[in-house]
């Protein structure tokens, strides 16, 4: 895909953040966009951003990635509005902060029902569109922690390992298949977005102490900038995009280090980590 000009881009989780970078970056370069998300009022700014950058069609919808049979329903909506689908961008996630011990079972389930279950929605739903096009592209929103863990993130790598297991067998079954669906296993690292002021937390953690962590030392790249890189990942057809140096210098470092990286981590984390609410 060396054209994204008319191309229908699917993106959910498009009211903020990165998804709404990636709309108004591909609303430049003259793609039609279906955007989504639960936060309506922000997907209305992003539509108009959108539609002021150029974008010829924009259409926007409220959806639960969560839910099956809403994805569903919203899947042949847009097929049927707009007669074809060549990106489905899977960028809607949320965070959750907590020691296993601590973490309650709702919550794990509230962050797999989005992570890792909207992923497959939106890839299921969109596929057999993408496979019709004859020029298609899954992009699927996974981590710096998809690549390696975390203390106090099990919840978040767990389902971030498992969007990278997914992409990267789904980009394997389309090439063994010869469908023209090329397949992205995209992961940020700290980005300016509202990811860790809006995420659930355990009752042991501080949350206003987390937030101030990830906002002021750990997020550098702008979603703008972010949305540059995953751009030029789809165009090149890329199994792999690391977003942010820190994406890149921590998976070198996993890779050199293998399983002793987890005691190095333990080790700066007890040292740098906000302490546990009493």
């Amino acid at each position: 895909m060396k054209n994204l000009s008319n191309k229908v881009v699917v993106i959910t989780g498009a009211g903020s953040g990165i998804g709404r970078a990636l709309a108004v970056n591909l609303a430049g370069k003259g793609a039609r966009l279906a955007l989504s998300d639960v936060d309506t009022d922000g997907l209305a700014e992003t539509a108009v951003l959108a539609e002021k950058a150029g974008s010829p069609d924009v259409r926007t919808a409220r959806l639960d990635v969560a839910d099956r049979e809403a994805f569903a329903s919203y899947a042949a909506s847009v097929a049927e509005h707009f007669g074809q689908v060549n990106v489905v961008v899977n960028n809607a996630g949320v965070a959750l902060a907590g020691d296993v011990v601590d973490l309650e079972y709702q919550d794990m389930e509230w962050i797999v029902g989005i992570n890792f279950w909207g992923v497959v929605h939106g890839t299921k739903e969109f596929l057999p569109h993408l496979i019709a096009s004859g020029d298609g592209h899954v992009v699927n929103l996974s981590s710096l922690f998809g690549l390696l863990a975390m203390p106090g993130q099990s919840a978040y790598n767990a389902t971030k390992f498992a969007v990278r297991g997914f992409t990267e067998a789904l980009r394997e079954e389309m090439l063994i298949a010869g469908h023209k669906v090329g397949v992205t296993s995209v992961h940020p690292g700290g980005i300016k977005t509202a990811i860790a002021r809006n995420a659930r937390v355990s009752d042991k953690e501080d949350k206003a102490a987390t937030a101030k962590l990830f906002d002021e030392k750990l997020a550098k790249m702008t979603p703008e900038r972010a949305a540059e890189i995953i751009v030029r990942g789809i165009v090149k057809n890329q199994a792999r995009v690391l977003v942010g140096l820190d994406a890149h210098a921590l998976h070198t470092f996993q890779k050199f280090t293998g399983s002793r990286y987890e005691d190095v981590v333990a080790l700066v984390s007890k040292r740098v980590l906000p302490a546990k609410a009493v």
